[in-house]
This record gives structure tokens, C-alpha cells and sequence, in this order.
């Protein structure tokens, strides 16, 4: 294989992982503009999207019908970690609500350990496994599912906070939360939206990773790391410039993994984020409101 068709294949495969980093960075970024919160669980709402799949692929459940049901379970757990751990704290310091995501995060990574063990689980892909060739490269066809589906969500989410009134509403209160209360939007409301919301995106995300990566109930963890990364490196605040940042992400830890050593494929992710913060602080892809939702 030639140079040139080597940085094709490690592109491609960046740009897979990276999108799912990028929806984690959408989730943080929706639930920062919402409270003013980073939410260091959302790697769990991944890590149970994937781990809910692979029980109902027990069942024989067909794997989109397995996405959108662990999307509504997902959904269903962010609302509840909102409702019983945020709420009651919200009138506390932000680093409180922090700490309590942290928390939050070990708790769902016990209960995934409780009820799917230590060992990772396997899901099938969703259409077979002959690669497609692109060029020089070969492209996994679950690979094409992620893409997709990364690319759906964005289009989506887009479109909701564009388009709705709910959706407006939500952008209100990232704007500004006491003149959205002022006028009579339900603060409370769109902050528990914006947590099923975000939760019910990453576990969609987690179906569709599944089948590349393997799932366990360790694997959120890390995902949220780069996640947060992703967010930050586009601009804390800024939807669309977290996936941006997620892709930018993938491809650089795919391409210093095949290019240097698998070794440091985790600091490359790492020292994009410390120079981003030492000469663009503000993110490379920022906005100067919530508009980039």
C-alpha cells in the first residue's frame, strides 16, 4: 500500500471514530448551554447504548429498532439523573453540579458492571463485513452506519433548534436563563429536555459504535474524555463546532497511531487540547452566543 493510500485508510477510519467523538462533544455542548454544566457522564450514555444493543441482539431484535429503543432508555436515564442528582443541586455552585455528574458516571458504570459484567461484548455489524473500496482504501461498511448516523443526529438537532418552538426555547435559555424566565419559558422544562435530549443522542451513538469497538462497562470513560475534548477543541458552546472538533480529533489520533505508534494514540488527542487552549483558548470554531447550537 502507497503513502498516499495509507493516509486514505487512516483517514477514513479517523473520520468514523471521530464523529462519534463528535456527538459526545454535541451532548456536552447541548447540556453546557442549558445549565451551564460540563457532564462528565455522557460517556456512560454511550457505553449503555452499546451494552442495551447487545442484550436485545439476544433477542433478535433488528439493530435499528435496537438503536431507537436504547435511545428512548438512554433518554429515559438522563431525565432521571436531571430530575434526582441535578435539580437538587442546581441552586448550589456550578462545581457541585459537577461533582455530581462525576458521581453520577461511577454509579451507571456499577450498575453496567452489576448487570453486564467486567468482560466486553461483541455486537454484529449491521450490514455484513466486505469492506467498500474508496480508492486505495477499504471502508467498513459499519463504518458508513456511524457516519450516517453522526450525520442524521447533527441535520436533526439542527433543524429542532432552528425550527421548534422547543427548540427555540432551548436556545433562549443558553442565551440568557433569566430573561428566558422572564418570558415565560419553563427553565426547568428545557434543562430536563436537554438532558434526554443529549443522552438519548450518545446512546444512539453507542449502538452504532458497537460493532467496531466492542462495549463494556469501562469503555464510557474514555469516551467522554475525548468527548470533552472535541467540545472544547470547537468551542465550548458550539454544536456544530464539537462534531467538527470530534472529526478533527479522529483523524489526527488515527493518523499519529498509524503514522508514529499506537502507544501515544491517546496523547495526540491530548496535545491538540493544550495548544488549542495555549493559542485559541476560546475554541477553534467558536460563536459569540448560543446560535452554534
Amino acid at each position: 500500500m502507497s503513502l498516499s493510500d495509507t493516509l486514505l485508510q487512516l483517514a477514513l477510519s479517523g473520520i468514523a471514530l471521530g464523529t462519534v467523538y463528535g456527538i459526545v462533544g454535541l451532548g456536552f455542548t447541548i447540556i453546557y448551554n442549558a445549565t451551564g454544566v460540563i457532564n462528565f457522564a455522557q460517556g456512560e450514555f454511550v457505553m449503555l447504548g452499546g451494552l442495551i444493543a447487545v442484550t436485545l441482539a439476544q433477542f433478535h431484535v433488528p439493530p435499528l429498532a435496537s438503536a431507537l429503543i436504547a435511545g428512548i432508555v438512554v433518554a429515559l436515564v438522563g431525565i432521571l439523573l436531571e430530575r434526582l442528582a441535578i435539580r437538587p443541586v442546581s441552586r448550589r455552585s456550578v462545581m457541585a453540579m459537577i461533582t455530581v455528574t462525576i458521581g453520577a458516571s461511577m454509579a451507571l458504570r456499577g450498575l453496567a458492571l452489576a448487570l453486564w459484567g467486567p468482560n466486553a461484548q461483541a455486537l454484529d455489524t449491521f450490514s455484513g463485513d466486505t469492506p467498500i473500496a474508496v480508492g486505495g482504501a477499504a471502508l467498513a461498511p459499519q463504518e458508513l452506519w456511524v457516519v450516517g448516523t453522526a450525520l442524521l443526529i447533527v441535520v436533526a438537532t439542527q433543524l429542532f433548534f432552528n425550527l421548534t418552538v422547543v427548540g427555540k426555547a432551548m436556545r433562549a435559555c443558553a442565551i440568557n436563563r433569566v430573561a428566558a424566565q422572564l418570558a415565560g419559558i419553563g427553565v426547568e422544562r428545557m434543562t430536563l429536555l436537554a438532558f434526554g435530549l443529549s443522552a438519548g443522542m450518545s446512546g444512539v451513538a453507542g449502538v452504532v459504535l458497537a460493532p467496531l469497538t466492542m462495549v463494556s462497562c469501562s469503555s464510557g470513560t474514555p469516551l467522554a474524555v475525548k468527548g470533552f475534548c472535541a467540545a472544547i477543541v470547537g468551542g465550548l458552546g458550539n454544536g456544530v463546532g464539537a462534531v467538527a472538533g470530534g472529526v478533527l480529533l479522529g483523524v489526527l489520533e488515527s493518523m499519529g497511531a498509524g503514522l508514529v505508534s499506537s502507544g501515544y494514540k491517546n496523547a495526540f488527542a491530548f496535545l491538540v487540547l493544550l495548544l488549542v487552549l495555549f493559542l485559541r483558548p476560546s475554541g477553534l470554531f467558536v460563536r459569540k452566543s448560543a446560535e452554534g447550537l
